[in-house]
């Protein structure tokens, strides 16, 4: 069954390291931590005091304030990057069938703020209880790409996905199968999260699943440091433009990558905690690279899930060395959750991004915050520590995994 081609001719990131593709190029490359003193809420009793907030982002630099005031923040996260995806991929709206133009989104929690303060603050009153209109259309974790879609009039396949932290990745995943099984030409996707609230916070540090390194936050996020001690809560959102290839050529499009592959299983094995031999992962990576029709050898660099927590970062190693054999020692791995934390939903798309960015620069971004090796580890793979490495990739794969067990590969390659 023939098969069209499917590569990404736009890109617009909003992450902890930078508030647009730009920075974000120039935070991986100089290997910046996007860690620091919680500043939404006071954080002081929470065992855990700090985050990877954005920096500098007012939403009214980008939208209007009586538009801003309707959108949970995952929202407009969402709007800010697509503005800048879709003006990055040059294209001309009004030249385009939007009937086969989607949008899929991911988000793994939706309106976190918006749930935790409207229900918060209508708990306070007495008598029949008050909510807010726009409590139910703020909160839903489809809502996003509903917004994006009314935006730019885009009336092709649109929903979003949820995951966990896989969120976006299966999000690019659908995307890319509708275009390349004929159904859609353009396909706007990625994923925004925005849960560092008290509720999100509070959570994730119940479960003991945040580093508590108070003292030291910019270098809390330590994947493959023997000393990790959880991951760091991150936010923000990023967005890829998916186009035929043809079509893309047509218009004389700028065409960062080729996406050729994905890989999605389950774990079937806990709730949060990864199966420990990582045969879940190992499953992803194998189907995606059976996809893409490439040998293990052909891929240069895996962008990790490499959340920093103890048994995590662990099975995906596992995992790598039993899919790529003694290539596993000719790749560079790395995971850029040590600058930007994990923004859960959006982890997935700004990692890809990360990838993309590395394979047009000529670049491998580094795992900062790396001080001992963990014996545990096999001290002979490249994790690219500390340091941005340079190196032309051919072909890149981007793991992403989520609570549940859900499993997410993705091969870009150079087109």
């Amino acid at each position: 069954m023939y098969m069209r081609r499917v590569v990404v001719t736009g890109i617009g990131v909003l992450t902890p390291i930078g508030n647009n593709q730009a920075a974000y190029l120039q935070g991986l490359q100089k290997g910046t931590s996007g860690a620091g003193p919680i500043t939404r809420f006071d954080a002081s009793l929470f065992k855990t005091r700090f985050a990877c907030e954005l920096k500098g982002f007012n939403p009214e630099d980008f939208l209007d304030k009586k538009e801003a005031r309707k959108l949970d923040p995952f929202s407009q996260y969402a709007l800010v990057v697509s503005e800048e995806c879709m003006n990055d991929s040059g294209l001309d709206l009004e030249k385009v069938n939007k009937l086969r133009f989607g949008v899929i989104w991911g988000s793994g929690i939706g309106g976190f703020y918006t749930l935790e303060t409207d229900i918060s603050e209508a708990a306070l009153h007495t008598g029949a209880p008050r909510y807010s209109p726009f409590l139910i259309p703020k909160l839903i974790s489809d809502i996003a790409p509903g917004h994006i879609s009314i935006k730019y009039g885009l009336m092709g396949i649109n929903y979003g996905t949820v995951s966990a932290c896989a969120s976006s990745s299966h999000a690019i995943s659908n995307a890319f199968d509708y275009i390349r099984h004929g159904k859609a030409d353009l396909m706007l996707s990625g994923g925004s999260e925005a849960a560092v609230t008290k509720a999100g916070v509070g959570g994730f540090s119940s479960m003991k699943a945040l580093s508590e390194r108070n003292d030291a936050a910019e270098t809390a996020s330590r994947p493959y440091d023997k000393d990790r001690d959880g991951f760091v809560l991150g936010e923000g959102a990023g967005a890829i433009l998916l186009e035929e290839y043809e079509h893309a050529k047509a218009r004389g499009a700028k065409i960062y990558a080729e996406i050729v592959g994905t890989g999605l299983t389950a774990d079937a094995y806990h709730i949060t905690a990864p199966h420990p031999e990582g045969l879940g992962a190992k499953g992803a990576m194998e189907l995606a690279l059976q996809e893409a029709g490439l040998n293990p050898g052909d891929i240069d660099y895996v962008n990790t899930h490499g959340t920093s927590t103890p048994l995590g970062d662990i099975a995906e190693v596992k995992a790598i060395q039993k899919v790529f054999g003694d290539h596993a020692y000719s790749l560079n791995i790395s995971s850029t959750k040590s600058m930007t934390g994990h923004l859960l939903g959006a982890a997935g798309v700004i990692e890809c991004i990360a990838g993309i960015l590395g394979l047009n620069h000529d670049f491998i971004p580094p795992t900062i915050n790396h001080y001992t090796d963990d014996p545990e580890l096999d001290s002979r793979l490249n994790f690219t520590f500390n340091e941005a490495q340079q190196r032309k990739i051919n072909a890149f794969l981007s793991n992403t995994f989520g609570f549940g067990g859900h499993n997410s590969s993705v091969i870009f390659k150079r087109c």
